[in-house]
């Protein structure tokens, strides 16, 4: 179970990697820090639990016990938390990839962020392809299109026109 919590762990925090200029608000990381917490406590556990076993030592196993227990209830506060907070994180994330689009250029970092969020997620603005008309970028290019990493995979020759939505 710890080796399972520590892959989940650090698979969120390597995934925040890519999307770090989209999530400014650096406790995004918390739960997956939680996990991590919680897989080294639970591995030392285990030891704790193995060798109490070896021993039959009924007060080692029931000081294991209540430690699995201590660590349940973490488990099920971070997942409350979680769920309580997820419209918060909603907004947040909304609002800050609203700020990253605005900024998009086709040349700077943040772009190239952009780009490979569009192509990875396989989707085409922070809601749908109509928030791009509102974007600097749209304004100023002048050519009623949106950046090309918004077409579809298998679209051949998009050119990212609005008046050819469904390549988007």
């Amino acid at each position: 179970a710890a080796a399972g919590l520590s892959y989940v762990g650090a698979y969120v925090i390597n995934t925040y990697r890519s999307y770090d200029n989209f999530l400014q608000d650096r406790y995004a990381l918390l739960p997956a820090v939680i996990i991590l917490c919680v897989a080294v406590v639970m591995f030392v556990i285990g030891l704790i639990g193995c060798c109490a076993t070896f021993r039959e030592s009924r007060v080692g196993l029931g000081l294991f016990l209540a430690i699995i227990l201590v660590i349940f209830i973490a488990e099920v506060s971070a997942f409350v938390l979680g769920f309580v907070y997820r419209e918060k994180v909603k907004t947040d994330v909304q609002g800050t990839m609203r700020s990253v689009f605005e900024k998009y250029d086709g040349k700077n970092p943040e772009s190239t962020v952009v780009d490979y969020l569009q192509e990875q997620l396989h989707c085409c603005g922070v809601k749908n392809y109509s928030d791009w008309t509102t974007t600097q970028w749209f304004n100023s290019t002048g050519n009623n299109s949106v950046p090309q990493s918004c077409c579809q995979r298998e679209a051949r020759n998009c050119t990212g026109h609005l008046d050819r939505p469904q390549e988007l």
